[in-house]
C-alpha cells in the first residue's frame, strides 16, 4: 500500500469517521483512481474498525502548509 498527495486528497471529503466498506463504497462513488481503491481494499477485514480520518490510513500524511513546500535553508 502506497499513498501519494493526490491519491490521499481523493479522500479528503470522505465520510469520517468510516469503516472500510464505507470508504470503498465513497471512492467507487466518486470515480477515485484504481489505486486509491487498492489501497483501501488492503486494509484489515476487520469490521469493526473505524477510520477518524486520512491519518489513520496514512500516518506520515503531511498536516501543515508548511510540508509541502521545499525549504532552502533546510539544504
Amino acid at each position: 500500500m502506497y499513498w501519494t498527495l493526490e491519491l490521499a486528497s481523493k479522500l479528503e471529503d470522505a465520510p469520517w469517521p468510516a469503516t472500510k466498506e464505507e470508504l470503498l463504497d465513497y471512492a467507487n462513488r466518486i470515480g477515485a483512481p484504481a489505486e486509491v481503491i487498492e489501497n483501501l481494499e488492503e486494509l484489515d477485514d476487520d469490521e469493526e474498525v473505524i477510520y477518524d480520518g486520512i491519518l489513520d490510513l496514512w500516518p506520515d500524511y503531511p498536516t501543515n502548509d508548511e510540508d509541502f513546500f521545499f525549504n532552502e535553508d533546510e539544504y
